[in-house]
């Protein structure tokens, strides 16, 4: 699995989505605090895009 950073995860999702990435999770703010969404790249594995929760 790889996770990345994003200052906007919402913008980067649609962005991947659009481009037709294989989507696995939707951004979703979660309970241990980043806001965060996942893809599955073309060889299989999990990619996951998180985004700090705001100060």
């Amino acid at each position: 699995m790889f996770v990345f950073r994003s200052d906007n995860v919402d913008a980067t999702f649609e962005t991947l989505r659009a481009s037709g990435a294989e989507v696995l999770q939707e951004p979703i703010d979660q309970p241990w605090g980043p806001r965060d969404c996942a893809f599955r790249d073309p060889s299989g594995n999990v990619v996951r895009i998180a985004q700090a929760p705001a100060a």
